[in-house]
Formats: C-alpha cells, structure tokens, sequence
C-alpha cells in the first residue's frame, strides 16, 4: 500500500467541508434512495478505480442490507437481473456521466433516466454522480487508501 502524498483533509478544510455539505443534502435533502446513491458511487467509483471509494461504498450499501450479489454485480450491471429499471437508468447514467468525454452523455441514456425521474431528481442524480467522481479524483491523485488514517475521513 502506497503512503498518502498529502492530508489533504487537514490542509484544506474549508474546501473539503463544502465538499461534505453537498454529500449531506444529497444524503438528507433529496428524495434518492440511499441504496440507489451506494450503486452510483460504487459503480462510478469502480469505472475510476479509486480503490478507497470502493472500499468506502462496498461497506456503505453492507449497512443497508444490500445483497452481496447486488454489490458484486455493480460493475457488470446490464448482465444482472439484480436490478430495478430505475436503478439500471441511473447506473447507465453514471458511466455516461463518469466518461464523459464518450459520447458527451448520449440522448439515449438522457431519455431513460428522464423515463425513471423527475426534474429534480435529474439533477440530484447528476450532482451525486458528479460529486463522487470528484471524490475519486481527490482520493486517487492526492493518495487516499482503504486502512489509512488521517487523509480524509469521509463521511457521506
């Protein structure tokens, strides 16, 4: 296991509470199912191999009673019957969303979560995806690894 490069949650602090608060109204200000966030953050977390956004969303979606089969098919999602319609347009919405630059998040998969949500919750999905993609970012390239105290307790 690599040393982390910096303590990024003790040298910016303000910044990393914002990062927090927005992790509070997605988690207690919207009407997305918890379990629903787990999969986006796990399945965009899995895309972007953040190793510490696994580990934290893995034992996350464990507490609230998701099957092992459902957190172990997240990444394969379309082969798995696991999952709700809702679930899977979010998933699908997720990678798009993650790799964007793949087809600037096509109309196609657009339209299949406009079918599964509301306005508001469109953009609630969109900002919980955008967010864990900017944790993954902080984690990987400032060094942030399962077991690892002290570069960023996450507490979403």
């Amino acid at each position: 296991m690599s040393e982390p490069r910096l303590k990024y949650g003790q040298l910016a602090p303000d910044g990393m509470a914002k990062m927090h608060e927005l992790e509070h109204y997605l988690n207690t200000g919207t009407r997305l199912e918890a379990s629903l966030l787990g999969l986006v953050r796990l399945r965009a977390s899995l895309m972007n191999g953040c190793e510490y956004c696994v580990h934290v969303h893995t034992a996350e979606l464990r507490k609230l009673n998701e099957t092992a089969e459902r957190i172990a098919t997240v990444a394969d999602w379309r082969a798995s019957e696991f999952y709700t319609q809702r679930e899977r347009a979010a998933l699908a919405w997720a990678e798009a969303v993650t790799d964007i630059q793949e087809g600037h998040a096509p109309n196609a998969v657009y339209d299949e979560v406009r079918a599964h949500f509301s306005d508001v919750e469109t953009v609630n999905l969109t900002l919980a995806i955008t967010t864990i993609n900017a944790w993954n970012r902080i984690a990987i390239s400032l060094g942030a690894y399962p077991g690892h105290a002290g570069t960023e307790t996450v507490e979403r």
